[in-house]
């Protein structure tokens, strides 16, 4: 990286962003494993398994505000990406099984064995390496990404009716994944994970390092997503999210720009999902639901539309939120308090919580860079007339 391009990408907000969120990737993983039980400055471990999940969610909301923020992309299915992601990890973690499993097969996961499946299927291949995992986390959802949009932008479908087809999407993949024939778990999904690259997944050192992990990816996606935005091809992208057919007209190709910002936020939702399942325990179809992804799309809207640092402080703030609601006696009344707080934000925050404070910030900037302007000129007058300064 050169000084340019760090100075090009990061301006102050991002870089503190950045320092705070390396800091609770370093403080919070070493709290806990550092300091004794009894001590009030440790962190248990299952709030770093709750923490790393928020994280998780942050790198989804980021790469949704990558297409919606700067783009006008308004995706309601990048669940699909993200639950995707997590299947090609949670297909990984059930080879490392072996025959720990409750039936014993060194080969078969215990649902293909409940299920009298003789083999393994062939799309199961590859995945007891975890290179090859890995590889399948970007893949499958920046192949489905690129298949998706190639024929959607092509077909210059935009707005609401775009919308409407990513939902569609992610509900007929919920629909495939629920049958037990198509090999992933069916409604129960894939679970009763024991290691990762030799591990103990529920080991507290494995948990501290997948929390920093999460920190790390979180970090490089904003790092990405600010060099996209700060760059040409995001004033390109810009342009599209503001006035698409002036920009058509202009002689750029729409329609590759947008396919290439779509593909890369499905394969940061795919990451998002990858060290999501490791620290949960579980993945099945639910995931796919499309509530889920209106939700994130939610997550963007309260932290800040087009600000990217809001809408990682979005994702932690509502399921932070969630977490605390839906363990007491609002419970059942949650999603309406998150239909409520969506319409509240909307009215009275339309830019979202960070964009509003940018705002802010910048009018109060302004009010005194015009009051220092008009001192300066009261000053150079009393100067260039004597009289007055008498």
């Amino acid at each position: 990286m050169t000084p340019h391009f760090l100075t090009r990408t990061l301006n102050r907000g991002a870089t503190v962003f950045l320092l705070v969120v390396a800091a609770i990737g370093i403080l919070l993983p070493l709290s806990n494993l550092l300091l004794p039980e009894t001590s009030p400055l440790q962190v248990p471990t299952y709030l770093i398994s709750l923490f790393g999940k928020y994280i998780c969610y942050a790198l989804l909301a980021l790469s949704i505000d990558l297409i919606w923020g700067y783009c006008g992309i308004l995706s309601l299915g990048h669940g699909a990406f993200f639950a995707l992601g997590g299947y090609a990890m949670g297909m990984y973690l059930m080879r490392q099984i072996g025959n720990r499993g409750v039936y014993g097969n060194p080969l078969l996961p215990d649902f293909m064995v409940f299920l009298n499946w003789q083999k393994l299927p062939w799309y199961w291949y590859g995945f007891d390496m975890f290179w090859f995992a890995a590889l399948m986390v970007l893949l499958v959802p920046g192949v489905l990404a690129f298949g998706f949009g190639w024929l959607a932008f092509r077909s210059r479908v935009t707005g609401v009716y775009l919308s409407i087809i990513t939902q569609a999407m992610t509900y007929a993949l919920l629909l495939a994944f629920f049958r037990n024939d198509f090999g992933f778990g069916g409604n129960n999904g894939l679970t009763d994970f024991k290691d990762i690259l030799g591990f103990n997944v529920q080991a507290q050192g494995t948990r501290a390092v997948l929390f920093m992990l999460s920190c790390a990816a979180l970090m490089l996606g904003f790092v990405i997503c600010r060099a996209v935005v700060t760059s040409k091809l995001g004033k390109v992208l810009i342009a599209v999210r503001d006035a698409e057919s002036r920009t058509r007209f202009l002689g750029y190709r729409v329609e590759s720009y947008k396919l290439f910002v779509f593909t890369l936020s499905a394969c940061m939702a795919g990451v998002a999902g990858a060290l999501y399942v490791p620290q949960v325990g579980i993945i099945n179809p639910s995931e796919f639901a499309p509530g889920n992804s209106i939700e994130a799309v939610i997550w963007v809207a309260v932290g800040g539309r087009g600000t990217l640092i809001g809408a990682a402080i979005g994702a932690v703030l509502v399921n932070y939120a969630k977490t605390f609601f839906t363990s007491g006696l609002l419970a059942p009344y949650w999603l309406f308090m998150l239909g409520a707080l969506f319409i509240l934000v909307t009215l009275l925050l339309p830019k979202g919580i960070v964009g509003t404070v940018q705002g802010w910030w910048e009018a109060g900037q302004a009010r005194r860079a015009a009051a220092e302007a008009a001192a300066s000129a009261a000053r150079e007058d009393g100067i260039s007339n004597p009289r007055l300064a008498e």
